[in-house]
C-alpha cells in the first residue's frame, strides 16, 4: 500500500512539474540598511546601497504559488563602511489572479529566508561583524505583462552578527535589517 501511495504522489507531482512555469532573469534595486543594536549605541546607521543579480522563478500553474530563488550581489552601507554581500534569498511567492487584467497585471506577496555572506572585513574598531547573516524577508510587488516584476521587501536580521566588542562588559546584539526596492525582468 505504501508503494502505491508513493507512486501516486510521484505521478501527481510529476504532472504539476511538467505544467509548471520556469522563468529566469536579471534583478536590480536599491536598499536602505539599518543596524539594530542592543546594549550599545550606534548613530547614523541608515544608509542607502544597491543590489544586482540573477533570479529564477518556478510557478505552479493555476494556483499562483511560486518559488523564487536569487543570487544577488549587494552593497549595504552603514557606519561599518561599504559592506559587500553575496545574498541567496529563497522566497515563497503567491500571485493573485485578477479578472480582466490578470494577463497584464498580477500583484503578489512573498516571504522567505535569505542567506547572506559578507565578502569584506569590518572596519570599525569597537565591534566586528560575522561573515554570515540570516535574514527573513517579507514583501509585496506587482508583475507587469508577465515579464517585469517590481517589488518592495523588508529583511529582518535573525542572527546576532556582532563578533567582538572592545571594552564592553555587556555582550552586544547586532542585527542587520534592510528595506529593498527592486525591479526584475524575466525571460
Amino acid at each position: 500500500m505504501k508503494k502505491i501511495l508513493v507512486a501516486l504522489l510521484i505521478a501527481v507531482m510529476s504532472v504539476g512539474v511538467a505544467n509548471a512555469q520556469f522563468k529566469f532573469g536579471v534583478k536590480a534595486g536599491v536598499n536602505v540598511n539599518h543596524l539594530s543594536l542592543k546594549n550599545a549605541t550606534l548613530a547614523e546607521n541608515d544608509k542607502a546601497g544597491w543590489t544586482a543579480g540573477v533570479m529564477t522563478e518556478f510557478q505552479v500553474p493555476v494556483i499562483g504559488l511560486c518559488l523564487d530563488l536569487s543570487l544577488m550581489y549587494a552593497r549595504l552601507n552603514n557606519n561599518d563602511g561599504n559592506n559587500n554581500f553575496l545574498m541567496v534569498p529563497l522566497n515563497v511567492k503567491y500571485k493573485f489572479s485578477l479578472p480582466v487584467v490578470g494577463r497584464f497585471l498580477a500583484p503578489y506577496l512573498f516571504t522567505g529566508p535569505s542567506f547572506d555572506f559578507k565578502l569584506n572585513k569590518s572596519t570599525l574598531s569597537y565591534y566586528k561583524t560575522k561573515t554570515f547573516q540570516a535574514v527573513w524577508n517579507v514583501g509585496l510587488g506587482v508583475e507587469l505583462i508577465k515579464h517585469v516584476q517590481i517589488g518592495a521587501s523588508y529583511g529582518f536580521g535573525i542572527n546576532n552578527i556582532a563578533k567582538v566588542v572592545a571594552s564592553s562588559a555587556n555582550p552586544v546584539k547586532l542585527h542587520n535589517n534592510y528595506w529593498t526596492i527592486s525591479a526584475a525582468y524575466l525571460f
